[in-house]
């Protein structure tokens, strides 16, 4: 099992109902290439939790006695699942709690904490002080969804909720759907140049990598912020170091990175008018619940010669 961060995987799932002859918790992210095959070489089954390690072609050619790998959740853009295929390797999924609900609450979280400065605020009173900031009002003020599906529309409705004027774009958006959400669809520059908060929630591939980037932060007003809890690469992560450091737009709440975990090094790490989360969007109790229980049915079914939940 790896990248078990918070030491919680055991507790989340009977593992010992499998029978396995040795079950490793590993609670250290392995790094790259070299350290995972060097770490996971002896093993026959390898959980992986969402895309916190990948599993690229080369890497699998080095596991030579892997011949299950689960990931946690449906999907997993970083296995090469035609190449453990050619191989033999069985690569299955799980399911997760109800697809949207934790990644949508974490979207809020950082949001509200974003506006009203929670984390510096909290940093103050701890250290002896009392009110530093002014908060940003959000009841009429514009919120950009970018990506109004599975996690952009429930986003919107908290949007709406709160007495935002929401607007949204995608290149596949539906205008009728968008307008019976409560929501105006409108332009990429648009939104980007009337937003006050612009929320990201688009899935990662060749089209989307890279979206935001220097040309679309300018676009942004002074004082917007941005938000990510989709996937780090979508936004240019230079160009949003460079933005906020200038000033160029008003603040970024972050759950997602580049590179996970985030280097000790990464400038991110030093703005202030930034709101850091590591990846946390999924990482709920319920979340888990699913994830572990399912990796070992998945376990169980595969050793019984059945596999279940199998990935195309």
């Amino acid at each position: 099992m790896l990248d078990d961060y918070q030491q919680v995987a055991s507790a989340h799932a009977d593992w010992d109902s499998l029978g396995a002859q040795e079950v490793t918790f590993f609670t250290e992210h392995l790094g790259g290439p070299d350290d995972v095959v060097a770490a996971l070489e002896p093993y026959d089954v390898v959980v992986a939790m969402r895309e916190r390690t990948a599993f690229p072609a080369d890497v699998l050619a080095r596991l030579p006695h892997l011949g299950l790998l689960v990931t946690t959740g449906p999907a997993n853009v970083a296995i090469d699942v035609a190449a453990a295929r050619e191989r033999g390797v069985t690569v299955s999924g799980t399911g997760g709690v109800s697809p949207s609900t934790p990644t949508v609450e974490m979207t809020w979280a950082l949001i509200l904490a974003a506006a009203r400065h929670v984390p510096a605020e909290d940093r103050a009173v701890r250290e002896g002080g009392w009110q530093h900031t002014l908060g940003r009002d959000l009841s009429g003020r514009r919120l950009g969804v970018v990506g109004l599906g599975g996690l952009g529309r429930p986003v919107a409705t908290v949007g709406l909720a709160f007495g935002m004027d929401v607007v949204a774009w995608s290149q596949h958006l539906d205008p009728d759907e968008a307008r019976a959400a409560g929501v105006t669809p409108v332009e990429e520059d648009e939104l980007l140049a009337t937003s006050d908060v612009v929320t990201i929630h688009l899935k990662l591939s060749e089209r989307t990598t890279g979206l935001i980037g220097r040309d679309e932060l300018a676009r942004m007003k002074p004082t917007a912020l941005l938000v990510n809890t989709s996937r780090g690469p979508i936004v240019d992560e230079d160009a949003l170091v460079a933005a906020l450091h200038e000033g160029r737009i008003g603040g970024a709440a972050l759950d997602v990175f580049g590179t996970e975990p985030l280097p000790a090094d990464s400038p991110l790490r030093t703005l202030p008018n930034t709101v850091l989360t590591p990846h946390l969007g999924y990482v709920t109790e319920g979340s888990y619940d699913v994830f572990y229980r399912e990796a070992v049915e998945d376990i169980a079914a595969w050793a019984d010669g059945a596999p279940i939940r199998e990935l195309g």
